[in-house]
């Protein structure tokens, strides 16, 4: 059975793929109080980097980088519209703005509900904004993304790998 963003209600609603520190439920909640758990995902042929420094948490953020053989797991959530600008907010992007002056990118890919290559979503993606030489993270930060896979039931291989990320700390 295929999947698509046409077989979830739709109108005025946004899929939205989390793969960093947005995992964290009671984060993700907080910033868009309409967001509900539609499936884990997986996102082919990209890996998780840190390309960025955070203003507000100083440390460096999540961010997915296209590598041929590997993946990203993360959750995709249904977003009501009228979160979508404090999820834009919260990730820096500001719809208008010159590109370079945004800290992510909004933009729309394909993933697979449970890692199912039949089962495709087009889901909306913030894509960093890469800077030159940003820091390690923060263990606060790195806890909260692979926490929030632990509580979402993310591979046990991929949460090792998350488990491996080296922090400030």
């Amino acid at each position: 059975m295929r999947l698509s963003f046409f077989d979830f209600p739709n109108e005025g609603l946004m899929l939205y793929f989390a793969y960093g520190s947005n995992l964290d439920l009671n984060q993700m909640i907080e910033r868009c109080p309409s967001a509900r758990f539609v499936c884990k995902a997986k996102f082919n042929d990209h890996r998780l980097e840190f390309t960025r420094k955070s203003k507000n948490r100083g440390c460096g953020v999540a961010d997915v980088i296209p590598t041929k053989g590997h993946d990203v797991w993360g959750v995709v959530y249904q977003i009501d519209e009228r979160d979508i600008g404090q999820l834009d907010k919260s990730e820096g992007f500001r719809p208008g703005r010159q590109l370079e002056e945004n800290a992510y990118l909004r933009t729309e890919y394909h993933v697979f509900a449970e890692g199912d290559m039949e089962k495709p979503l087009l889901v909306t993606i913030y894509i960093a904004n890469k800077q030159e030489n940003p820091p390690l993270p923060n263990s606060e930060y790195k806890s909260l993304i692979v926490e929030g896979a632990k509580y979402w039931h993310l591979p046990e291989n991929y949460i090792k790998q998350l488990e491996q990320i080296k922090d400030q700390n």
